[in-house]
């Protein structure tokens, strides 16, 4: 049997880090069986869905390389499909009307909770003959009243469910739109599903979809129900510890690839490997190592991640990257450096794409100087410095350092007394990587433009 696997997401918020790491091992683990990931948005609940989740959705998977097989799938574009499978329940006896009123319902409750007893439907319309004279009802499950549920987890292993616990819950509303559980169990089956892969807040809800597929006749995926990731403070993740949408780590500058490598460790282990290329983790991903521990955010090591793979990955790569936050900036580098040489020289100082990008801007636009701020010294020292630029005839590293040195010695002065104000005049700061390398990627052209500028 092929392997198929489903992220299956809801539009009613922001794809967050926890979904796209259900996402991701469910796109791995079919990926290593070689068999297929399909994408399905569950948009039912119409009120909250929103078209703006949908594309966070789109794009997030898109950005991170999660390719699907097959999808994406809208629930909402089948709602004829769940009617069928509706009626044919109600057919077998596998399904009934309940009218019971929100009146009653609410009794019902109040007394069992009372009665410190768990609340459930007591099942009044299931054996119901004659329907009453009202048409409002809804359809339920006609759940097995004895016997066990096992769900054979891979993470949390054997968790057994009594039938006596599970109610009888709704498939359809009063207003006929069908009810989560049931659409999951129609899809799942639909779609030939073997293994769903899913947060375990989902567990309570298994035992009941097991018992519709049952009454299906479907044949039962096998399932992984991954424990919640916490917040860097141990607690329920929210949008100030990670619960924030997925492409807001791009946009702060993080790359792909270590987004992923962050994630996957986040409730598997390989042994002690700590960097997965995309190729490692899918000949390395399986069921058998995932946690069963919750995993905490720790932005420390999500930053460690991100500069590691700016310092590793292809620079035409990075280039490319950075040359989109060039864009977002509105700063043209069509005339200026090539952006592989800055790649080169910034990538052992920054932590973020932005931050290479923020760090660089002086290499396609010149800065604003304040000309009062430069005493007569200094500008004795620039006017020096721009007569052998001019007269360099090799424009290196070397070349530069060299002439930086004798400037030095020629006026009595340590190094640093001539490259800060030198830096400073080039490039608006008094950082920057070393001056040498900063002014060969300018060019001498650009040098000596600024130079003269600052001058004049």
């Amino acid at each position: 049997m092929k392997v198929r696997t489903r992220f299956a997401p809801s539009p009613t918020g922001y794809l967050h880090i926890g979904g796209v790491r259900t996402a991701l091992y469910s796109w791995l683990y079919a990926k290593k069986q070689q068999g297929q990931f399909i994408l399905r948005i569950e948009d039912t609940d119409t009120e909250r869905s929103t078209a703006a989740a949908t594309e966070v959705i789109l794009q997030g998977l898109e950005w991170l390389g999660l390719d699907y097989d097959e999808g994406p799938i809208f629930q909402s574009q089948r709602l004829g499909r769940y009617q069928a499978v509706l009626a044919q329940l109600l057919n077998e006896n596998k399904a009934y009307r309940c009218y019971c009123s929100k009146e009653r319902l609410a009794e019902l409750r109040e007394r069992q909770l009372a009665e410190k007893q768990k609340p459930r439907y007591d099942g009044y319309c299931r054996d119901r003959i004659s329907a009453p004279n009202q048409q409002n009802y809804v359809v339920r499950f006609r759940n097995p009243l004895d016997g066990e549920v096992v769900v054979e987890d891979q993470v949390h292993g054997p968790v057994i469910f009594q039938n006596s616990e599970l109610d009888d819950l709704i498939l359809a509303r009063s207003d006929g739109t069908p009810t989560y559980n049931f659409t999951v169990v129609v899809d799942d089956n639909d779609m030939q599903i073997t293994h769903v892969i899913r947060g375990d807040d989902h567990l309570n809800n298994t035992p009941r979809q097991i018992n519709i597929l049952l009454a299906l006749g479907a044949n039962l995926p096998v399932y992984a129900h991954l424990p919640m990731i916490l917040g860097s403070d141990g607690k329920k993740l929210s949008k100030r510890t990670g619960a924030a949408n997925i492409l807001q780590y791009r946009d702060q500058g993080y790359l792909a690839d270590a987004m992923l490598n962050y994630l996957v460790k986040l409730g598997w282990s390989h042994g002690d490997q700590e960097i997965f290329s995309r190729s490692e983790m899918i000949n390395a991903f399986d069921l058998d190592h995932l946690n069963k521990a919750s995993a905490a955010i720790n932005p420390d090591k999500l930053i460690w991640l991100n500069q590691h793979y700016l310092k590793t990955d292809e620079p035409q790569q990075i280039a490319c990257l950075l040359a989109n936050e060039f864009q977002r900036l509105m700063i043209p580098t069509k005339n200026g450096p090539d952006l592989i040489e800055v790649v080169l020289l910034q990538r052992e100082r920054v932590k973020t794409l932005v931050e290479m990008a923020e760090k660089s801007t002086y290499f396609y636009l010149a800065p604003t100087l304040d000309k009062q701020a430069i005493s007569e010294d200094i500008a004795a020292v620039l006017s020096v410095l721009a007569d052998r630029f001019l007269a360099l005839s090799v424009w290196s590293d070397e070349s530069i350092h060299s002439m930086l040195l004798e400037t030095a010695e020629a006026l009595s002065l340590k190094l640093g007394k001539i490259a800060q104000p030198l830096r400073w005049a080039i490039t608006g700061s008094n950082v920057s990587p070393p001056i040498n390398a900063t002014l060969r990627i300018l060019g001498k052209k650009e040098v000596l433009n600024r130079l003269q500028a600052i001058l004049s």
